[in-house]
């Protein structure tokens, strides 16, 4: 449970320094940033590649990264 959360924190920290944003939230908004670009990662590109603490890490990046962007592109409209 915990390697999870690091592991989650440090997908969705990831993802903001590649997509060169800013992720709301600190720790946690990282966290949340790397759970949910998980699953979509998954979703929608599947599982492949290496596998840490439940988490494909290709497919987790590419989702975290396309979650920051949503979300930066719906906090620059308000």
């Amino acid at each position: 449970m915990i390697i999870g959360l690091i592991i989650g924190g440090i997908i969705g920290w990831l993802g903001g320094i590649l997509a060169g944003k800013d992720i709301p939230g600190g720790i946690l908004g990282n966290i949340v940033t790397g759970f949910v670009g998980s699953w979509i990662g998954g979703t929608f590109f599947g599982e492949f590649g290496p596998e840490v603490a439940g988490f494909s890490i290709v497919p987790s990046l590419i989702g975290s990264l396309l979650l920051v962007g949503i979300v930066s592109y719906f906090m620059k409209r308000h």
